[in-house]
Formats: structure tokens, C-alpha cells, sequence
């Protein structure tokens, strides 16, 4: 299988296209900048454009690319670039899709921030979209992947673990001088996921006929004062220390403490598992062991 990956430099896509090599799949990575390397090709999202052949020679695309969501304060500009990152690149991407062409697979990336806070209640695939900015940013993000001509799966995905980036980026090395702390009261649900799991889900997509939204998330959530003891105890660290959500909240704005921190997401992974995907780290402990 042949298949292009935008958003390909950043944590899920380094890991997939090792992976996809690995399993003897070729890979072209969709780059914004000069073209540096064979398997490489340019492409302008903004511009809707993406350099000869287009996506003509590959079997399958799996589009990840977006803005951080914590990379700097929300601002009103930063909130338009977050929404307009990932609404173009999705559309560059389907309108390069032709109904009979060779490409008959897309994963385009999403996030379970549309449910916006559903508190304790589990909820899964059938849930319809929440309130706030995040939630409102993925039902755009997906309405512009519902345009796909191809079959296509939208990967709401969750928290992903991994020692080099995703949600523990910013907090390892707080909690590794031993100045990590539970955010709010710590009721929240963090609905988490290893990014060897998720690596893995979306290799079984890509060969699959499943579509429509698919939550990447592993199957037992935990609050976030779950989640800091077990951090905790993985880095042999105190966790004494709330969040300083005013010091956040100065840093990032206060829409982002009650949008992105705040929140309880408590996701089911129901399709996943009816789909037969069996997790290698079904549990926190297990994930966080698996760090390096």
C-alpha cells in the first residue's frame, strides 16, 4: 500500500509512517516546506494545493495536520488559526480525491473535543456534538471531511501518551521535579490513549472498511486525580502540587482552563472494540509502563 500522510513530522505521523514502513507499506509525506527527500511532495493548504501528481499514485491518505491546540495563548487570531488549520487542510485534501481514482481511503484526523463536557456519563460514536470552542472547531473540522468523495474514517482522538510529545510534553518535566498536581478538584475524566494503541488503530483503518467517526481512545478512562497518581508514582514523584490554574489562565487565556483542562470527557472506544481491535495497553499502568 502506497499512502500519503499529511501532518506527517509531527508525534502520530513520525510513528505511523515508521510503522507503515516497517510493514513493507511506502510512504509519501505531504511537506509544507521545500522538499528535502525522496517520498517526500510539497503542498499548500492554505492555497488548497498539493504539487503534481496530487494524491493520483497513492492508495490511501491519512491527514493528522492541524495547529497545536495548547501551542500559544487563545487569542482571537490563535483560535481562527486553529479552527483554519485543520478546516483547510482537510478540504485541500478531499477535493484532490476523485470518486474513481486510485485513492479509495482517507483517515482524516479529529478529536473527542466534540462532545464538548459530558461530565461522568460514558458516551460514545453516537453522541451528538457538545458546546464550547473545541467542540464547535471539530464538527467543522468534520463537516469538511464529510465532502470526501472516498471512504473515509474521522479519528476522534483522545489524549495520547507518549514520552516525546502529545499530552505529557508539557507536564513531564513539572512532575519530574516533583511539582505535578491534579488540575481542579481532579473529578474530570481524561479519556487517554498509548500512542503505540493508536498507531495501531489507524493501521487497521487504513485497511478497513469502517467509516464515519471513530473514537481512538483506550477503554478505561480515569479522572484527572487518577491520572496524577499514577504519573506520579511512574516518575517515583510527589504530586502535591495543584495546577495554578490562574498562572495558566494568564499564560493561555481563560477559555483554554475551562475548554481544555477542565473538561470531563469520559469516551467509550465502542467501534474499536465491535470493529475487534484489541488493545496493548488497555489500562493506564500498562501505557505509562511503556514509556520510554
Amino acid at each position: 500500500m502506497r499512502v500519503a500522510i499529511g501532518g506527517g513530522s509531527g508525534l502520530l505521523g513520525t510513528a505511523l509512517s515508521r510503522r507503515l514502513v516497517a510493514g513493507g507499506h511506502e510512504v509519501v509525506l505531504l511537506v509544507r516546506g521545500d522538499v528535502a527527500a525522496a517520498g517526500q511532495r510539497h503542498w499548500d493548504p492554505d492555497a488548497g494545493r498539493i504539487d503534481s501528481p496530487g494524491l493520483e499514485d497513492v492508495d490511501a491518505v491519512v491527514n493528522l495536520a492541524g495547529a497545536p491546540i495548547a501551542g500559544a495563548r487563545w487569542t482571537k487570531d490563535r483560535k481562527v488559526e486553529i479552527r483554519r488549520s485543520r478546516v483547510t487542510s482537510t478540504l485541500t485534501i478531499v477535493t484532490s480525491l476523485a470518486p474513481g481514482g486510485r485513492c479509495q481511503r482517507l483517515l482524516n484526523a479529529s478529536a473527542i473535543g466534540y462532545y464538548g463536557n459530558t461530565g461522568t456519563e460514558i458516551v460514545d460514536e453516537t453522541m451528538p456534538a457538545g458546546r464550547g470552542f473545541l467542540a464547535h472547531v471539530v464538527a467543522d473540522w468534520e463537516a469538511a471531511a464529510a465532502h470526501s468523495p472516498v471512504s473515509t474514517a474521522v479519528l476522534r482522538t483522545g489524549h495520547v501518551l507518549a514520552r516525546q510529545g502529545g499530552y505529557l510534553a508539557m507536564q513531564w518535566p513539572v512532575f519530574a521535579l516533583g511539582l505535578g498536581g491534579q488540575v481542579g478538584n481532579g473529578r474530570q475524566f481524561l479519556s487517554w490513549i498509548s500512542l503505540t494503541d493508536h498507531v495501531r488503530a489507524m493501521e487497521l483503518l487504513l485497511g478497513s472498511d469502517l467509516t464515519g467517526p471513530v473514537n481512538l481512545v483506550g477503554p478505561n478512562p480515569v479522572s484527572n486525580a487518577e491520572f496524577t497518581r499514577a504519573f506520579g508514582r511512574h516518575l517515583h514523584r510527589p504530586t502535591p502540587v495543584p495546577l495554578p490554574l490562574t498562572a495558566v489562565g494568564a499564560i493561555f487565556g481563560r477559555e483554554f482552563v475551562t475548554d481544555a483542562l477542565l473538561t470531563s470527557q469520559r469516551v467509550r472506544p465502542a467501534r474499536l472494540l465491535d470493529a475487534g481491535f484489541e488493545f496493548e495497553h488497555p489500562r493506564l499502568a500498562l501505557a505509562l509502563a511503556a514509556l520510554t
